[in-house]
């Protein structure tokens, strides 16, 4: 079992800066890929941003490639994703999921292991 709890989440202006994290916590000794998916009222689950186990394969979707950054420190077994010019559209809950072996992006049933979620709101 991992455990993970993403932090980092709150309220900004359109253009802003945030940086999300998540701390994995368990059976994390592993090659497992992490990723960032988000969740707006409303809509469906909609993947962000995922890393492989050695970072050497990191995917993002196109609304936010070019903004976003996500990086992992295996050392401290967290992945962070850094936001840059947020815009109001990025507002939702941004949750961090794990699973073993391959990165899959968009394919939130393919990851065993999620976050509780962070809000982030971004004012227009």
């Amino acid at each position: 079992q991992v455990q993970l709890v993403e932090s980092g989440g709150g309220l900004v202006q359109a253009g802003a800066s945030l940086r999300l994290s998540c701390a994995a916590s368990g059976r994390t000794s592993s090659n497992y890929a992490m990723v960032w998916f988000r969740q707006a009222p409303g809509k469906e689950r909609e993947f962000v941003a995922g890393t492989s186990w050695s970072g050497s394969s990191i995917i993002y979707s196109e609304s936010v490639k070019g903004r976003f950054t996500i990086s992992r420190d295996n050392a401290k077994i967290t992945v962070y994703l850094k936001m840059n010019s947020l815009k109001h559209e990025d507002t939702a809950v941004y949750y961090c999921a794990a699973r073993y072996g391959t990165l899959l992006p968009g394919a939130a049933a393919e990851y065993d292991y999620w976050g509780q979620g962070t809000q982030v709101t971004v004012a227009s």
